[in-house]
This record gives structure tokens, sequence and C-alpha cells, in this order.
């Protein structure tokens, strides 16, 4: 590994590509800690930190999470790159029932351009209402009766003034941070907005490290308190969960394709043997992200509406919760099963094989074909939509079974280790393609790659 780095730096184009992505990811963390104006930096992290005995169980514990903490320091980038993500799927999924933009797609690079172009304008109009409904919760934050006093001064000077300086701050920030994933993209190595969620992600690994250590200290409350051996069972359970993810994340049902042979005067046409690979995590994070929106919605809108009532069922859908979790794993298999049928079009793929003269062996074309692909896709999205269930309500079991922050359990499963060993893979696979280009020894070393002589 270390020998694979150090051939890295050897490539002149590698290097400077590597020096860039860090610079900018350095640039996004700095940012992190610039704050927005207005604040009480002390009221809100007392706030924050009354919030995480719920153990963030908000949509705002989900964008501090991929904002890398900075919402709960209310910093320029609090928002992060949530709006973006958000844009996207929602560009992702419209493209699949909207004819019009399913036609953009297959224009190619313009038509690629396009949506982007598309996808940029639904960030910068979802980081407005995002802001400003970030802006009205603050103002409501303590409003209630019998809520703590330094609650009510989070908000130095409410009103307008207030509203539209956060509205300006918050988009103006996740704008940046959308140019500097996107200058990553073409300037660095690797995925530049994954890049970014992935280094918000990470930063927080060392604040999990001290309330581990915290944990471990003799000082702390006997309840509390975990033995030394507890870490041992934590170490090896990390290791099989990245494994597990890894494992399914690179998994694929590949179904063989046959190509009819044609001859079109002296040239024969086909004959050729492909597959189709079906991933068995098609939907990855995505299916994850919707059935949180949804579950921490009440939880969210709980903060405005003071009523004892919904307050009640509220508490019911916490993180934590026997319903929570039961209902929180059927909307992240709901959501796994819509998204792959949204995405996914047999139908479609059936008649570009027919028209070209593909066929799967055994199988006729045309209807045959598409209730085969279709059967295949249930079969494989049920497997990969448990799995995705499990991982993340995995986090849930580790803190209820080995009494440990929420943040420390989060990093063994959830939305976090998926983008995490994801977009690892994807730049490690980036990097290895450049050294084998330059004949240099990579990070695979099994493998065998056979060119032209």
């Amino acid at each position: 590994m270390f020998k694979a780095l150090g051939n890295a730096f050897k490539i002149p184009d590698l290097k400077r590509r590597l020096i860039v992505t860090c610079m900018l990811l350095a640039v996004y963390r700095i940012g992190c800690y610039v704050p927005t104006p207005g604040i009480d930096a002390a009221a809100l992290s007392a706030f924050f930190n009354s919030m995480a005995k719920t153990q963030g169980g908000t949509l705002f514990g989900i964008i501090n999470m991929f904002s890398g903490g900075a919402m709960e320091k209310l910093t320029i980038f609090a928002l992060g790159i949530m709006p973006y993500i958000s844009s996207s799927i929602i560009l992702q999924l419209l493209t699949a029932v909207i004819p019009a933009l399913e036609k953009l797609a297959k224009e190619g690079k313009a038509g690629y351009e396009k949506i982007n172009q598309l996808t940029r304008y639904g960030t910068v109009l979802l980081a407005i209402i995002q802001s400003y409904f970030i802006s009205l919760w603050l103002e409501n934050i303590g409003g209630s009766a019998d809520a703590p006093q330094e609650l009510a001064r989070i908000v130095m000077h409410p009103g307008w003034g207030f509203r539209i300086l956060t509205i300006l701050t918050l988009t103006t920030g996740t704008i940046f941070i959308m140019w500097l994933g996107e200058q990553i993209q073409e300037r660095g190595i690797g995925n530049g907005i994954s890049l970014v969620i992935t280094a918000g992600i990470i930063s927080r690994i060392p604040t999990a490290m001290q309330q581990l250590f915290v944990l471990l200290s003799p000082f702390s409350p006997s309840r509390r308190q975990i033995q030394p051996f507890t870490l041992l069972i934590m170490a090896a359970l990390l290791v099989i969960v990245v494994f597990a993810v890894i494992l399914v994340t690179q998994g694929q049902r590949r179904i063989p394709v046959q190509y009819a042979r044609r001859v079109v005067g002296r040239k024969i046409y086909g004959g050729q043997s492909t597959y189709i690979p079906l991933k068995v995590d098609m939907s990855g994070v995505i299916a994850i992200i919707f059935a949180q929106s949804i579950i921490l919605f009440p939880a969210t809108l709980a903060s405005f509406i003071q009523n004892p009532a919904f307050q009640r069922m509220a508490n019911g859908l916490m993180r934590g919760q026997v319903l929570y979790t039961v209902i929180y794993a059927l909307l992240i298999m709901f959501f796994c099963f819509f998204y792959n049928t949204i995405v996914f079009n047999s139908a479609d793929l059936a008649e570009n094989m027919k028209k070209y003269g593909g066929f799967i062996p055994g199988i006729r074309p045309g209807t045959a074909t598409v209730q085969f692909l279709e059967y295949v896709l249930l079969r494989i999205t049920f497997a990969g939509a448990t799995f995705i269930a499990v991982i993340a309500i995995f986090p849930d079991l580790i803190m209820a079974w080995l009494k440990v922050p929420y943040l420390v359990a989060s990093f063994f499963g959830g939305t976090g280790i998926l983008i995490i060993v994801g977009v690892m893979l994807d730049t490690v696979k980036q990097i290895e393609s450049h050294l084998i280009m330059h004949h240099y020894d990579g990070f695979i070393k099994g493998g065998r790659i056979k060119g032209r002589r």
C-alpha cells in the first residue's frame, strides 16, 4: 500500500491531482469553522448538547452529519452539500418519469451538461428553502414556556434581517461547496461531491474517539463506563461490517447476453458474448436518505409545533424506539424497490437487445426477456434491500447493546459507512488506473491485466 502511494507521487499529473484534491478539501474544512453572523455560539452549543440525548433524531441531525458537524456550529457551510444531493436525486427520478428529461439524458454529453445545469438551479432553490426554515427553526428554539432560558437567545436579533442574512450566507456556502466539488472532479482525483461528503463524515472521527476514550476512563460514571474488552468486540464488528459493505457494494449479478452473427456483404457482425451487470445494491445510500427524511420529519416538525399530542407521537418515532426501528427498516426496503423500479427499465433494455440481435441464452426475446429481467431484479433487490436495512439499523443496535454514544455507533453502519466505503473504493480505482497506465505497481497485487501486443 505504502509503495503504491509512493508510486502515485512519482507521476507528475497524478501528483498534481492529489495535491489539488487535498488543498480543496482543506479549504472546505476551514470553511466549516467560519460562523454565521447573528448567532450566539455558546447558546447554540448548549442546545445541540441537549439534543444529543435524542441521538440527533431530526432532519437537522442528517444535515449535521453530511456537513461534518458544521450544522451544530451553524457555520457558512452549515447546509453542506445536502441541497445538491437532494436536487440530484429529484432530477434522477424525474428523468425516469418525464419523457423530455429522458430524451435529454440520451443526448450524450450535451444532454448531461443541461441536466447538470438543472441540478445546479435546483440546488440553489433547495438551499434557499432550507436556509429559510433553518432561520425560523433557530428563532423558535426555546419558544415554549418550559424551555431552558439559554435556548431563547440563540438568535441575537430575530426578524427578517436575520432570516435574509442567513439565507444569503448558507446558500452562498452551498454554492461554494458545489463549486469546490466540481473543481475536484475536473482538476483533482475522484468524485468531487462524494469526497466532500466523505471528508465531512471522517472529520467527526476524532470527536467520536474522544467520547470513546472518556467512557474508558475510570472517572466516567459507572453506568456509562465500558470495559477494554468491549473495544475488541467493537473492532471486530467494524472489520466485519466494512468487509460486508465492500462485498455487497461490489456484488453484481451478471446476466449473459449473446449476440447473433450477421453477414453483411463480406463483413461479419455480432457473434459476441457479453453480460448485463445488475448491482446487488443499486440504490446505494439514496434509500436510506429518503427513509431518514420521512421518519425524522415528525421529530423535526415537533421543534416548531408545541402540541402535547403531536409531541408524544414524535417521541414515539425517535431514534432508539422499537417503532422507529421497524418503520425505518420497512421504509428503506420500500425505497430500494421503488428506486430500482424507476431507474432500471427492463422493457427498454429488452427492446434494445432485440434491436441489435441480442438475447439471453434460454430466454425468448421480447416479453419473456422483460419478465426474466424483472424476476432477477426482484430477487437481488430483496437481498440488497435487506442488507441495507440491517446496516442502517445496526448503529441503533450497537448503541443499545454496548452502551456507547450514537456518534461512536454511527460509524458501524448507516449512511456514513456506505458513503465512506463506496467513495474510497472509487478513488482507489481511479488512482489504480493512473498507476497501471504508467506501468507502476498499484494497490491491487493479485490481478493481471493483459494488453494487446
